[in-house]
């Protein structure tokens, strides 16, 4: 069994840029998205995590050559290579194109900067040589220019006619490809070429960019960056004539930069969109009740956090800052603009501060540009300011974006006012649900907040304690979609509209430990999540829903025999000490309508036999919220029950499933289950003929993944 390949993986750890990361996300996601999700990974991922069965494209972007080398030599570079063999793809913007040649030469007559060496990748079986040209400065834009760049278009089959030939590109310290003309029989091709002089001697041909088949797979190198927008360039002080020049260069020529990068992305397999897409701007909160008057309640439980700044209320959290919008709706208060903040703030823009592309210690880069708020109430207006300052068309750093947060103490939101999202279904569907299941005095989702796009559903709650702890058990927050959805580990990725997407706040008492540990809980979501599919309506409870150890849900497609199981959701729990009880943000995320990146709910209905009509979220949210009340209190009064495992047993996909344990030097196993008490993975290891030895193992959901399709568990670190 095969999974589809759906991940975009940007490498964001030692020796990256967060500039050119946040460049190659932006990109990447207006042109793949919703397709692939764009995913920034760190590098324990690329060396520890079962990555390459669902990896489409990995991204090694600008930053430093030299701790890429460190981070990667050996292992790291093996299972690239392995990967990019046996069809995956690999695209290295500046330094990650020096970093995938045979050869780095990188001012190798500048004692101070020279960095010079042989490179494990080999991608280009040459040298990556720089600076193509002069001025750079470590740590600095001094260096930076707009590169004239020829399209190759005999190598450029995919460019569409009425292209132009040229186009400017973002360049700051990357190199040039030697003789790459003269590689031909070895696979080079010249995807584009400089059109100046250049600084050092790089044999026949000037290739900026280049790409090579290895193996099955594909792979491109870059010296300069076709992958910067000019719309996100922005000096961090005072504009200089040099950088206004820049980027008005940049600027003229953008559609042709957009339109080499859909060829590089189709170049190397990948399905590119044939518009861009927007990444949508966040929108605002809406807060009701099943019954509106507790909303009011909960909002004056909140005064004792507020920060007054303005005349207007805000909860400065850890991580966000949210204003309560004192309207009922998009009608009242809340249509006002956010407030400018006082002159002499300064907003603390996105600066694109690339340098130092082969050398190291990028990591602090934008350092000298940092002026912390000392105050909450100097945070605040500098968030205000960045709020209102931001275009929804740049790189957007949406953790400094104000959250507005708008109570509904005398009613519903209005369909005009969150028009993805009928509160009135859904809280008809919870009160059924509830009715249906004998809940008493009912509390899972009866206060509700809900955003059309918002950052992460866990993320706005988790991160933010100070307002978790004011927020009741059962207290739900809701998108139609996400902009930075968090999976296990570093998981980030854009959900699109489709997806439901919610978590639910709970505070679990300390005493409940010793007989209903909280390492349970993910299953109890779990177990939720398959009854409120299968109890949605008459005929649901056929669809084929299961459950992967610890936390993925799983369907199985009819009528296939070459891939029978596709992921269609998630389950993420986080947990911190509260007072007397651990507060729990309970993540969930299904694809219910959207037909990217993976199969959804709805075309499962569909094929059903007959056909059943497609998922409402709204109702799907409330019979998941209903099911989930009545097993967490089941789970509060009896444990893990008997009862409760062979339900889920009956939905998972692990059921004697043979595997090897990478945690325990590749031991051959066989699944037998959870462990009762602290809900461990239990496996036995086997030895001649696949016989029991009597040895057991049990492993931790934290601390392992599990690639079902592979057979293997490992380490998450």
């Amino acid at each position: 069994m095969a999974t589809k390949k759906m991940n975009v993986l940007v490498y964001s750890g030692n020796g990256t840029t967060i500039e050119s990361v946040r460049h190659c996300l932006y990109t990447l996601r207006r042109l793949l998205s919703p397709a692939y999700a764009v995913i920034p990974v760190t590098s324990d991922v690329l060396l520890k995590e079962p990555w390459h069965s669902s990896c489409a494209l990995l991204v090694v972007p600008g930053g430093a050559d030299l701790a890429y080398c460190r981070t990667f030599n050996g292992e790291g570079n093996r299972r690239i290579s392995q990967y990019v063999n046996m069809g995956g793809s690999y695209l290295g913007f500046c330094a990650g194109g020096y970093y995938g040649s045979a050869r780095c030469e990188f001012e190798v007559d500048d004692p101070k900067m020279a960095v010079e060496g042989e490179r494990e990748l080999g991608f280009f079986p040459g040298t990556c040589r720089g600076l193509a040209f002069e001025g750079f400065v470590y740590n600095s834009e001094k260096g930076a220019r707009a590169a004239d760049l020829k399209i190759h278009k005999d190598a450029s089959t995919g460019v569409k006619g009425g292209t132009a030939d040229t186009f400017k590109s973002y360049y700051n310290g990357g190199g040039v490809f030697v003789n790459a003309a003269k590689l031909k029989s070895r696979g080079v091709e010249i995807l584009a070429s400089y059109t100046e002089d250049l600084r050092v001697d790089s044999g026949e041909g000037t290739a900026a960019i280049v790409y090579r088949k290895i193996g099955d797979g594909h792979t491109i190198l870059t010296g300069p960056h076709p992958e910067f927008a000019p719309a996100n360039l922005h000096h961090p002080s005072r504009p200089t004539s040099h950088y206004t020049t820049l980027i008005a260069a940049l600027t003229s020529t953008e559609a042709t930069r957009t339109a080499f990068m859909r060829h590089l992305l189709a170049k190397l397999g990948l399905k590119v969109n044939e518009e861009v897409q927007r990444v949508p701007s966040l929108s605002r909160l809406h807060l009701s009740s099943y019954a509106p008057v507790d909303v009011a309640k909960l909002v004056e439980s909140w005064a004792e956090v507020f920060t007054v700044v303005d005349g207007e209320e805000y909860v400065k959290g850890e991580n966000d800052v949210f204003k309560i919008e004192r309207g009922e709706g998009v009608f009242g208060k809340a249509t006002q603009e956010l407030k400018k903040a006082v002159e002499g703030v300064l907003p603390d823009v996105l600066v694109g501060n690339e340098s130092g592309e082969a050398m190291e210690g990028d990591d602090d880069e934008n350092s000298a540009e940092d002026k912390t708020p000392k105050t909450k109430e100097e945070e605040i207006r500098s968030r205000v300011a960045y709020t209102t300052e931001t275009s929804p068309d740049q790189i957007i750093d949406y953790d400094k974006i104000i959250k507005s947060v708008v109570p509904h103490s005398k009613g519903q939101p209005s369909q005009k006012e969150t028009p993805l999202f009928n509160h009135t279904t859904y809280y008809t569907a919870l009160a059924y649900h509830h009715s249906l299941l004998a809940a008493h005095s009912p509390i899972f989702g009866t206060i509700h907040l809900y955003g059309q796009t918002v950052t992460s559903t866990n993320t706005l709650l988790e991160k933010n304690p100070t307002l978790l702890r004011h927020l009741p058990t059962g207290f739900t927050l809701t998108a139609t979609t996400q902009v930075a959805g968090r999976g296990r580990g570093s998981n980030v990725w854009v959900a699109p509209p489709g997806v439901l997407a919610f978590s639910v706040v709970i505070h679990h008492g300390f005493t409940l430990m010793e007989s209903a540990p909280i390492t349970f809980i993910q299953y109890i979501a779990a177990l939720a999540s398959v009854r409120g599919i299968k109890g949605y309506g008459p005929g649901y409870d056929k669809i084929p829903v299961k459950l992967k150890w610890p936390n993925d849900i799983y369907v199985q497609l009819p009528g296939s025999t070459a891939n029978p199981l596709v992921k269609i959701g998630g389950i993420l729990v986080n947990s911190s000490y509260s007072g007397s009880s651990y507060g729990l943000v309970v993540g969930i995320g299904l694809n219910v309508a959207n037909t990217l990146p993976t199969t959804s709910l709805d075309q499962l209905a569909a094929s059903a036999n007959p056909p059943l009509g497609p998922f409402s979220r709204e109702k799907l949210l409330a019979s998941m919220l209903a099911h989930f009340e009545s097993l967490y209190n089941d789970f509060c009064q009896l444990g893990f029950s008997r009862d409760m495992e062979m339900e889920y047993y009956r939905h998972w996909v692990h059921t004697d499933q043979l595997v090897t344990l990478e945690t325990h030097d590749g031991m051959k196993a066989r699944i037998k289950g959870i462990t009762r008490d602290w809900g461990l993975l239990l496996a036995e290891e086997v030895g001649w003929e696949d016989r029991p030895t009597g040895r057991t193992i049990s492993l931790q959901s934290d601390g392992n993944s599990f690639d079902f399709f592979r057979g293997l568990v490992r380490r998450k670190v």
